[in-house]
């Protein structure tokens, strides 16, 4: 028995590593090239898997994409929470952090835009997961922008919320269209002015 479960113990990690490998691979060359651009040859190729293997884990390359922005979406909510952390009680601390981090994204020079809005732009059918799951990301982080708007006290909530949300989705277009020398560049000079909009005047 002990040394079934050492074997168990010693396959496991090896086999998600595979998926790993796949994902990470897959991530890489969707963002860099467009997902349609990519074929599942390529990815096999460039991950060293067999073609069985990703398709075992991925049954289609619809499911690949989906667990490609889905770690997308991991990923950027992980920044999220560090910024959250990193100014724990300073609410508009907070919400200025999550567009600093944006801006120093745009300086990048593998900078390709937003994954999601690639996606969108990618796949004309309404109907194809991508499209479903990126308008599920955009309303998630609209939902973070109102929250911190409200601990912001801000007077309303749900337009500065939408405000940010297409600020930011403007400054993912325009960074990867014009560089980090372009419009996005006043990125946080904007979100400022639509903060200050929002609070009420001091007396």
């Amino acid at each position: 028995m002990a040394t079934k479960k050492a074997v168990k113990r010693a396959v496991e990690p090896a086999v998600e590593n595979v998926r790993d490998r796949i994902l990470s691979t897959a991530r890489d060359l969707i963002y860099r090239e467009g997902a349609r651009a990519v074929g599942v040859d390529r990815i096999v190729a460039e991950s060293g898997v067999a073609k069985m293997s990703l398709y075992r884990w991925f049954p289609s390359k619809d499911d690949l994409i989906v667990a490609v922005l889905n770690e997308e979406r991991r990923r950027i909510l992980a920044a999220w929470d560090q910024n959250m952390e990193r100014h724990k009680g300073m609410p508009l601390k907070q919400l200025r952090a999550q567009f600093e981090g944006l801006a120093a994204a745009i300086q990048r020079p593998n900078y390709r835009g937003c994954p999601f809005l690639n996606a969108v732009t990618a796949f004309a059918d309404a109907s194809h997961p991508a499209r479903a799951l990126a308008r599920q990301f955009k309303d998630e982080i609209t939902g973070l922008f109102r929250e911190l708007a409200v601990a912001i006290g801000a007077k309303n909530p749900d337009v500065l919320a939408q405000q940010l949300s297409l600020v930011a989705d403007g400054a993912h277009a325009s960074g990867q269209c014009s560089g980090k020398d372009g419009p996005s560049a006043e990125l946080t000079t904007i979100v400022d002015a639509l903060i200050a909009a929002q609070l009420p005047a001091r007396r």
